[in-house]
């Protein structure tokens, strides 16, 4: 069953290809695009194509920032031992590996813990906080990152315990609650920087720390550590993330982390380092071990300093991986086959399903290619053998699913997250009415228009645009992702120059024509749903594809539809 076809909508104004900028520095293309998405306030364009590190702002702009500092420095002078708990993705894995490095430069050894996805879930619950106390000393201060800000009981019981807890994270503070910590570090508390990943927070902490006493300690060596956590975790590429994301992949082909360099050569990375590239090929990877419950593998690679144990570990990650993508194709697939019988895509704004023969760690996959497919809020649950669901749900824009889990809260066990991405815990019997006031949310706080599924488009160009020239400018305005979304553009009347190529996964390969200009495209799983006859209008992303030593401009195809009659 394919979802509702997508309207193709222009981003703005049409681009006028004979417009030339008053300047004449940059293409006409990309002054048109920077025009479409606004040149934040106060900066240049030179300041925006080209960001400096040295523009990072203070850190003790954030809430609480003074507080911490001054408390992890008494945890230093004092030599108090520091357990660092974090979440088991890759922001939690890689800013318990960043919050480490802090204070080994400051000649503090700390203990970590991560929980595991499965028998404990995310954040600071109790099953978790038992097994840490079991598993080593009690600490004088617990530093949590990527979680904490919501977990008022259990820090209040650390409290009772006589251990100080300092909360470093991103997520969605509760109205009118806030933990009896030492420290709230969290930038959506109060301040412009809501869009960091808990990386980006811990960064800034380290920031301060240096700021207020020096120590042996480059954070510029770490930059391409964040930029792994910022992709990954999906958060808006905007200010300082897009700053530090920017400098981050160029660092990262010759990063200094074993593990880091043992990932980009299992993945066959060839030197070079893009947003889409960490996002599909080292992300997933690090991110593995989490769902399958290892994330200690996962910070090891990150940690180990041995270069022949990091690339045993890579590959033991790329297994993960494997094994990852066995289990979603399996719930994509009975998924498909539920929303075959019980789903009507006109009819039905949100999909809620759920199933005790699913794995816990990969529903959040399957629901954002769900959203992706049938543009519908998406949550997929795995219940377990005592009736407890665990699921994961993405959103589509201008809906909040953390607003709609307070507003479904008496159906749920716990729930949080973002607005676009969030987790749940539920009762097996509660799903149907859970299902049934998650759409009366959706109805209620959305349009028929927004609950259309569309696709965006910043210009038209034709094939004879295309070059490595073009694409060398194109490539200022990266890095894409979240709030700073890679251009698609669209080309009328193109036609096939040889019949599609189909690889595995259902995904197809083209050479499209022009007129006399031919491009190499690649349309991702393409193959599940029959095409129409060429000529076709085509909507697209651009990429740079290197091959034995050869750089070509390549297509990646969003959508086709038959060329319209001009």
């Amino acid at each position: 069953m394919r979802a509702q076809p997508f309207r193709w909508i222009a981003r703005g104004e049409p681009f006028q290809k004979d417009h030339t900028g008053e300047a004449g520095t940059f293409p006409p293309i990309l002054e048109h695009l920077i025009r479409q998405r606004g040149l934040p306030d106060g900066m240049d364009l030179e300041g925006y194509l080209r960001p400096r590190l040295k523009d990072l702002a203070d850190p003790f702009l954030i809430p609480d920032m003074r507080l911490a500092v001054e408390r992890i420095l008494l945890a230093i002078d004092q030599g108090q031992k520091i357990c660092i708990y974090g979440d088991y993705d890759v922001d939690g894995v890689v800013s318990i590996t960043l919050m480490r490095k802090i204070l080994m430069a400051y000649g503090l050894e700390s203990r970590h813990f991560i929980p595991r996805r499965g028998p404990e879930g995310y954040g600071l619950s109790t099953a978790a906080l038992e097994r840490c106390m079991r598993e080593g000393p009690k600490p004088d201060l617990m530093i949590t990152v990527d979680c904490g800000t919501v977990s008022c009981p259990e820090v209040a019981a650390l409290r009772a315990d006589g251990i100080d807890v300092l909360i470093v994270d991103h997520h969605e503070p509760n109205p009118g609650e806030r933990p009896d910590c030492c420290a709230l570090v969290n930038p959506k508390c109060g301040t412009e920087f809501t869009y960091l990943c808990a990386a980006g927070v811990v960064f800034k902490l380290g920031h301060a720390l240096l700021k207020t006493r020096p120590a042996n300690l480059d954070l510029k060596e770490l930059i391409d550590l964040v930029a792994v956590a910022t992709i990954s975790d999906i958060v808006p590429m905007i200010g300082e993330n897009r700053l530090m994301v920017r400098h981050g992949l160029k660092h990262l082909p010759n990063t200094l982390n074993p593990g880091l360099r043992a990932l980009q050569d299992v993945t066959g990375m060839n030197g070079s380092a893009t947003s889409m590239d960490v996002g599909f090929r080292i992300g997933p990877r690090l991110n593995a071990a989490g769902r399958m419950d290892a994330p200690e593998d996962a910070l090891a690679t990150l940690t180990t300093d041995c270069r022949r144990l990091a690339q045993e570990l890579a590959h033991k990650l790329d297994a993960y991986n494997k094994e990852r993508q066995n289990h979603e194709a399996l719930i994509r697939r009975e998924a498909v086959e539920m929303l075959t019988r019980d789903f009507d895509p006109t009819r039905d704004p949100v999909i809620v399903l759920g199933s005790r023969s699913w794995h816990h760690g990969v529903v959040g996959i399957v629901a954002s290619r769900l959203m992706r497919q049938y543009h519908k809020p998406t949550f997929v649950i795995a219940i377990d053998g005592e009736g407890i669901g665990k699921g994961s749900g993405r959103s589509i824009a201008g809906l909040s699913l953390v607003e709609a889990i307070r507003a479904c809260q008496d159906d749920l066990i716990a729930g949080g997250g973002h607005a676009m991405a969030a987790g749940l815990s539920i009762e097996e019997g509660k799903l149907e009415k859970f299902r049934e006031n998650f759409t009366a949310y959706v109805l209620t706080n959305t349009d028929e228009e927004q609950r259309l599924p569309k696709l965006m488009y910043d210009a038209e160009i034709s094939f004879d645009q295309l070059s490595l020239e073009f694409l060398s400018s194109y490539d200022l305005l990266q890095p894409f992702g979240s709030g700073n979304p890679q251009p698609v553009f669209i080309s009328r009347q193109v036609g096939l120059s040889r019949p599609p190529l189909h690889m595995k996964n259902n995904h197809l390969r083209f050479m499209l024509r022009q007129g006399y200009q031919e491009q190499d495209a690649v349309f991702f799983g393409g193959g599940e749903y029959p095409l129409p006859d060429p000529p076709w209008d085509i909507a697209f992303t651009i990429d740079r594809n290197t091959f034995r030593g050869r750089t070509t401009l390549q297509l990646i195809i969003q959508d086709v539809r038959a060329a319209a009659n001009e």
